[in-house]
């Protein structure tokens, strides 16, 4: 079909544990090298966060997440991994982690509009 794209994505996840290895879903990010397109979305839901943990520091939570919005949009004043190229901004996103924010393996997909996608996503996996 003309116009549709290869993608991949990964799920964004909160481990408040890493040892218990309990998690929510809490955004995605997507990745689209024929478009150069690299973005996330996410939501810091508190009543579903604190029913997991209570002990998840929201303001640091948002602070890493942030900071991985500026990875994704390529923002030159934060630091070394911003300053990738897009391919491999998305691999060090979604590469395995031992911290509070993980992803899911990275998952492929076909689609036209990566904006469109990300949302699609964001609605079956999060909200």
């Amino acid at each position: 079909m003309p116009g549709r794209e290869t993608y991949e994505y990964a799920i964004i996840r909160l481990v408040p544990k890493v040892e218990l290895g309990e998690f929510i879903n809490i955004g995605v990010v997507l990745f689209s090298k024929s478009q150069a397109f690299l973005a996330m979305k996410y939501k810091i839901d508190e009543p579903r966060i604190a029913s997991l943990s209570k002990e998840v520091d929201l303001d640091e939570l948002s602070r890493y997440l942030c900071s991985w919005e500026q990875i994704c949009a390529g923002d030159k004043d934060s630091g070394s991994v911003a300053a990738l190229d897009v391919a491999l901004r998305f691999r060090w996103l979604a590469a395995p982690k031992s911290t509070m924010l993980q992803c899911s393996s990275v998952h492929p997909g076909l689609g036209e509009d990566p904006h469109k996608l990300l949302e699609d996503l964001f609605r079956r996996f999060v909200v």
